[in-house]
Parts: C-alpha cells; structure tokens; sequence
C-alpha cells in the first residue's frame, strides 16, 4: 500500500481532476498548496505529437529562463587554460586529469563546456557522458572558445536544457515554489514558446498534445493545450 504524507492528501483536495487549467490557475493554485519544508522544483511536462522513432522528429533545445532556475548548477569545463573558467565560476576545470576522472565514472556535475581544441579528447569519454546528457554540444553553446562566457551564462543565466524522451515526453524545470506566481508564468510562458519553435518542419499535426504543471511533493495539474494549438 502506498503511503501518501497528510500535505499530498491535502494538495489532491484542491485539485479538479476532469478540469484543464489555463496556466493562470494553475500556477496560482500550486502556490496555494501546503508547501514541504524544502524549496520545491517546479517543473513542467509536455507531451508531444511526434514519433520518436523519426530521427527526424527530435526535438530539443536551450532556454534561459527570464527569472532563472532557481537551481545550483555544478558546472565543469574541459579546457587547458583554466584560469578564466574557475574565476566565472566553473566548479571544475582542466582537461586530462578531469577526462581520466570520467572514464573512472565520475560525474560529478550538472552540465560540462569545452573548447573546441579540447573535444578531441573529451570525445574519448563520449560513451559516459553522452547518455547523461552531459556531452558538450555546440548547438546548445557548450563548446565554444568563449569558456568563461559560457560558464558564467550557465551558472547565472538560468540555462536549463530540454530533450524528449522516447516516448515523445519532455520534462523542464521552470523554477521553483519561492518563484512569485508571475515570475513562474513568465518562465513557463518562455518554455512553452521555445518548444513550440523547436517543432520539426516535417513534423504534420498538433505538435503540443498534452501539458501538466506540478512541483516536487505536489500532484499534477493537467493545463489546457488549446492555447498553443498553433504550435
């Protein structure tokens, strides 16, 4: 039997299960739950209309959210000068002592950046970090020359990733419970509309099927789609 703690049975209460949520209502009733003693993630889910078996129908991306995570990114940088990269805030920087720690499965971090000099050898731990999603990437402005730019805009910026899963789900935080209502709103409102920009041009049909909104220690609140049918 599954136990659930007096503050969930007290959230599902509030919850209209046969009712879909503009994202008004649902951002201001998720605030208005007993909150845990712990500052929540706040996080969105999206289910897509694409077929996940179609490499050509990927979709993912990178948002920096206008009001941040609210997350602590531990970030590392391959680079050989590391100077510039701890003083931006890197938690780890180096390149051959820090690839020979991965191949050992260490990852110890959120998000990884590298030059493009150093890929060479960091695709060497492309098996251990790849399916982490921790892989640096120049689409997502993980490996660029910049290295102290990027750290800085990762650990301060708010970047958070998205990518959908094989069952055409994508999950994204967009803050956290101490977030005002319209600092959530905003963040969500940025989600939404950079996903909708990510829809593959092959891809024919409502892109965006079904979205839910929910916290750590809360239930779901299905959202009304309709809205976003254009995408």
């Amino acid at each position: 039997m599954v136990y659930l703690s007096k503050r969930y049975r007290a959230s599902v209460e509030l919850v209209d299960r046969t009712h879909n949520y503009t994202l008004d209502e649902a951002v201001e009733l998720l605030q208005k739950m007993p909150a845990a003693k712990f500052d929540e993630t706040v996080e969105l889910s999206v289910k897509l209309g694409v077929d996940p078996k179609h490499s050509d129908q990927m979709v993912r991306g990178v948002i920096n959210l206008p009001n941040g995570s609210g997350k602590k990114v531990r970030v590392l940088a391959f680079c050989e000068d590391t100077k510039g990269a701890l003083e931006a805030g890197a938690d780890y920087a180096g390149l051959d002592d820090l690839i020979k720690k991965v191949k050992n499965g260490w990852v110890d971090f959120d998000v990884a950046v590298s030059t493009p000099a150093a890929m060479k050898e960091v695709r060497a731990v492309a098996r251990v970090l790849g399916p982490r999603g921790l892989m640096p990437n120049p689409k997502s402005g993980t490996v660029t020359d910049d290295i102290a730019a990027a750290v800085n805009n990762i650990k301060h910026g708010g970047r958070v990733e998205f990518k959908m899963d094989k069952t055409a789900n994508i999950g994204v935080v967009v803050g956290k419970r101490s977030f005002t209502v319209e600092q959530l709103i905003e963040n969500i409102k940025d989600v939404i509309e950079n996903i909708g920009r990510a829809r593959p041009d092959s891809f024919k049909g409502k892109f965006i099927q079904k979205m839910s909104l929910s916290s750590t220690m809360s239930p779901g609140l299905q959202l009304d789609a309709s809205e976003y049918s254009n995408f």
